[in-house]
């Protein structure tokens, strides 16, 4: 026996439905418009009636009989005028500060800014912190294959931190700062 199919090929009756189907009859464009343009408005008063302010409602006025006695209202007195001292007193006023004295260091600092393996590396740093307007050195220890680029000897470690941050500011780091033992 033949397998069949019993599935329905096509949707439905292909001839009759095209024909049978009519046109949507076309809404007229000039309804859309005109409910587009009375939702426009419509918004516009609102937010219109919104932003206005309200007119303050019209007394009521009471019939009352004369008084016989009119009420005397209390009168306030001005305002008192400030006057602020600190106005005459800034100009004439002097400000001693008294610095505090600067602790000369009876060993010198020094600010170490890399050691390095090779020479070329230790003449590369140094060549950055010339750039930067500071002198620095090369110094290799005996028996130590390492080259340390050093700035200083300074007499204050301020001058020494001053000289730390132009060279941190021109991203050269890590420079650290001790007294020269040697």
């Amino acid at each position: 026996m033949a397998n069949r199919d019993y599935v329905k090929r096509g949707h439905g009756n292909s001839g009759r439905a095209s024909a049978k189907k009519k046109a949507a009859p076309r809404k007229k464009p000039w309804r859309s418009g005109l409910l587009a343009i009375l939702l426009v408005s419509g918004f516009g008063y609102g937010l219109y009636t919104l932003s206005s302010d309200p007119e303050p409602p019209a007394p009521v006025v009471k019939e009352t009989k004369p008084a016989s006695k009119p009420k005397t209202q209390k009168v306030l007195p001005p305002p008192p005028q400030e006057k602020w001292g600190y106005v005459e007193s800034l100009p004439n006023r002097e400000i001693e500060v008294k610095a505090k004295e600067q602790v000369v260091s009876a060993i010198p600092y020094v600010m170490q800014c890399g050691a390095y393996k090779t020479s070329q590396q230790a003449e590369a740093r140094k060549l950055d912190i010339a750039f930067q307007g500071i002198k620095s050195q090369i110094r290799k220890k005996e028996g130590s294959s390492w080259y340390r680029v050093v700035l200083g000897p300074y007499k204050f470690k301020r001058d020494a931190e001053r000289d730390k941050h132009k060279l941190q500011r021109a991203k050269i780091e890590p420079c650290a700062i001790w007294k020269e033992t040697q």
